[in-house]
């Protein structure tokens, strides 16, 4: 195609995929300035990223050099050490040996993974200290393949306890191997091209082979040669290409480098605490990069991305420049526009790496470096940003990098909590499928946003993932999950529909406009406990958003609104609605409780609680967004019930969240006993005059929410299930609830089973030969299991003495 027609063709493709991100967020309800959206190939966008380029050359932090970089063969570009992803292999160690050149017979002998890069060899390194070889440094060994002598020496970097303690050294091709090269003067012999197919140098055997085929044509010749020695299975890890997925390859490459700017700053702003990071563990792995960062490899040999801004004079051969040649306005130019006579000069054919753009994302989005422009996009109001969401994953490839880039380029001289790009970073977890992978394209197992937002809704996807996500942690896609974030959403609009139905609504415009139509003399025990509850939820969800734990909030709304409002409150209204002593005042607590639970649950669903917020009258009858109602902040609303002496008595509370335990304790017997649908059953309780003053005049209530007949008061109960509560002991009378004959002989015919379960184990625990023979976990578990037996016979005689 070539590069401007490649171009034209990528810039049709990113009009069509970032419609459809942008479409995504918009249904997700992202709410976005849609105006204001950029990309960071927009002119001036990229002109503000060939500026930082111009500037930091300049400065002397950009410089260009034949450096070891990770080269991925199927795209042929360097990759920095973070797009290079290290995943554990099953590998043959190759033992080979290398012949003294003064003493034939004689013989090193290595271990290597890689035998097809023996032609790159350029000496043979053991440790000072080893004494196996105080007698073989200075001497020479003979190259088995592309034979050539070449030196044993003595490198303190050699691990003397893997392999033979002896190291193939191939300067070309492995890290620590060009570091070792480098401290003894080698020579290079680079036996790859660009693809990883093996050049010439490697000798006529293997030149342009794949490189996995030559690593098998390798071993077959060390093999026919004598060389090869011995072969074994070795699990190790292999860097992988985040780009391709393929083995990336050490490879000596001219690229353009990055000395790091404000190292020191960004390492102080997150330690003192100018920048805050959620979970606050992230604080860590990110000051262990800085104190360990390398210069960073700007360039990429693509055609997509920023093309560096630097001109070579035609005919100079760029290869043999040195660094000092890059200060020569002779032979090279470097500016945003170009060279004032571009007949004379060729441009730098590699491009940017995309993070050299997207760290400049928090002032460049803002105009700069253009004072007009920076004004006119909000710099001055917009930076720093509150906060930066985003994923652990990118916290080198951006977050640091973002840091780096404010502090450098923004209000220079002013003091750091100006120049910062944002104060808190909230770092989500990673969405993985169900067998723990990420999620991406190339493994098809990454489910369309559109897809579940038609199945679920946005509100119950929202929902459902953020009620899941633990502050920080991944968590593994489960569709379930999404569909009770739908259920929320259904039991959110039945509550609001119910109120509807029960009678019209006054004015509900403000908390203050709902509570003068409520008259606290008139409260009873359960509108004090669903007003506590209420203030007791709002203070937890404040305290999560404060704290960045936004899966908490959720989990918190959850319980509040369907277990306090919906199952209890909305369930004791029922009756409250009937008299016209309690039903004002009841639909005016449901009113505000309502108002405040659509405002706190915004953040989470919004379009739901919009719709709500409308059809409930809360937006008045000129109309407004429920944004306009946060302005009267849901934590204001303590204040408001205090102010109007509507507090709740928390006594009154606490005695209700008595009532809610009993009952809950009930449901679950019932449920225990496959129980839960029936509504006949009967339960004793046990308990002292106090606690039944409370409960007797509760126990139509009682019965109702529980799905019981009846409580009855009983001085002793024996053999029936049995749970405590707060109340008293509760006991599910069974024989009111099951035809007695048939679970005595279901429970008879069980017990006789587990009889003869019972009598086998102990044979066997008593047989001495098998005590003897068994492994301690087979003992334990026989054990483990007679105990079970034991337990589950003695209750099951228990239930059937309680039948009588």
């Amino acid at each position: 195609m070539g590069r401007e027609a490649f171009i034209e063709r990528v810039w049709e493709w990113k009009a069509e995929s970032g419609g459809a991100i942008l479409r995504q967020l918009k249904r997700l309800g992202a709410s976005c300035d849609w105006d204001r959206t950029q990309f960071t190939m927009d002119p001036a966008y990229s002109r503000a990223v060939l500026t930082v380029f111009v500037e930091l050359f300049r400065r002397g932090r950009i410089y260009r050099g034949k450096r070891m970089v990770n080269w991925c063969p199927a795209s042929q570009t360097a990759l920095s050490d973070e797009e290079v992803i290290m995943k554990p292999v099953n590998s043959v160690l190759y033992k080979v040996r290398y012949e003294l050149v003064d003493s034939p017979g004689q013989f090193i002998q290595v271990a290597t993974t890689r035998p097809e890069t023996i032609p790159g060899d350029v000496a043979i390194a053991v440790h000072p200290d080893d004494p196996r070889y105080s007698g073989l440094v200075g001497r020479r060994v003979w190259r088995p393949l592309n034979r050539a002598e070449i030196p044993v020496i003595a490198d303190a970097a050699v691990d003397p306890k893997f392999g033979s303690g002896a190291l193939k050294i191939t300067p070309a091709h492995d890290r620590v191997d060009n570091e070792i090269g480098l401290r003894h003067a080698l020579p290079v012999i680079d036996i790859l091209n660009a693809d990883a197919t093996l050049n010439e140098l490697a000798g006529p055997e293997l030149a342009g082979m794949e490189r996995f085929a030559a690593r098998k044509r390798a071993a077959e010749l060390l093999g026919s040669s004598g060389a090869l020695v011995g072969e074994e299975a070795y699990a190790n890890n292999v860097g992988y290409s985040e780009r391709s997925d393929v083995p990336i390859e050490p490879r000596l490459t001219w690229q353009w480098w990055l000395r790091y700017p404000r190292v020191d700053e960004a390492r102080s702003v997150v330690r003192e605490g100018v920048i805050r990071f959620h979970p606050e563990r992230w604080a860590k792995v990110y000051l262990h990069w800085l104190d360990n960062i390398q210069d960073w490899c700007i360039s990429r040999q693509l055609w997509w991305g920023h093309r560096i801004p630097v001109w070579y004079r035609k005919g100079l051969d760029r290869d043999r420049m040195g660094e000092a040649d890059l200060g020569d306005p002779a032979k090279i130019h470097v500016s945003v526009d170009g060279p004032p006579d571009p007949e004379n000069w060729v441009q730098e054919e590699d491009v940017l790496d995309t993070w050299a753009s997207s760290w400049l994302w928090p002032f460049a989005t803002l105009g700069w470096p253009d004072p007009a422009e920076m004004k006119r996009d909000g710099f001055d109001a917009f930076y720093p940003t509150s906060t930066l969401v985003t994923g652990p994953d990118i916290i080198f490839f951006w977050v640091a990098r973002m840091i780096m880039a404010g502090l450098e380029f923004t209000r220079p001289g002013e003091p750091v909590e100006r120049r910062v790009p944002f104060r808190d970073v909230f770092f989500t977890g990673i969405i993985r499928d169900a067998q723990g992978r990420k999620m991406s394209k190339s493994l098809g197992n990454s489910p369309d946003p559109l897809d579940l937002i038609d199945a679920y809704g946005a509100d119950g996807l929202r929902f459902g993932i953020i009620s899941i996500a633990p502050q920080g942690q991944d968590i593994r896609f489960q569709e379930d999950r999404i569909e009770g974030g739908k259920n929320f959403c259904n039991k959110l609009w039945n509550a609001c529909r119910f109120r509807q139905m029960s009678g019209p609504a006054g004015d509900n415009t403000s908390p203050r406009s709902i509570l003068a139509r409520i008259d606290p003399a008139r409260f009873d025990a359960d509108d004090h406990a669903i007003l506590e509850r209420l203030l007791s939820a709002t203070r937890e969800v404040d305290r999560c958003f404060a704290e960045f734990e936004f899966s908490a909030a959720a989990q918190a709304l959850y319980g509040f609104f369907w277990n306090d409002f919906c199952d209890w409150y909305v369930e004791v209204s029922k009756s409250k609605l009937q008299s016209e002593d309690t039903r004002a005042n009841c639909l005016a607590i449901q009113d505000l409780v309502l108002r405040q639970a659509l405002l706190l649950l915004h953040p989470f669903i919004p379009f739901i609680t919009e719709e709500l917020w409308s059809q409930l009258g809360y937006c008045g009858k000129e109309g407004g967004f429920i944004v306009d109602g946060v302005l009267e902040d849901a934590s204001r609303c303590a204040l408001a019930l205090g102010t109007l002496g509507a507090r709740p008595d928390p006594v009154q509370a606490a005695s209700v969240e008595k009532m809610k335990a009993f009952v809950s304790r009930a449901r679950a017997l019932k449920a225990e006993h496959n129980l839960a649908g029936r509504r006949d059953v009967t339960f004793f309780v046990t308990t002292d005059d106090a606690a039944w003053a409370a409960l007797e005049p509760n126990l139509t209530k009682l019965s109702r929410m529980a799905g019981a007949s009846e409580f009855l008061r009983r001085e002793k109960v024996e053999g029936a299930p049995a749970s405590v509560t707060a109340l008293g002991t509760l006991y599910l009378d069974l024989a009111s609830a099951v035809d007695v004959g048939a679970e005595r002989a279901r429970m008879s015919k069980e017990i006789a089973a587990l009889d003869g379960h019972i009598a086998a184990t102990e044979a066997r625990l008593a047989n001495r030969a098998f005590l003897d023979k068994a492994p301690p976990a087979v003992l334990e578990g026989a054990r483990r299991q007679l105990s079970e037996q034991q337990a589950k016979r003695a209750e099951l005689g228990r239930l059937l003495k309680s039948l009588g």
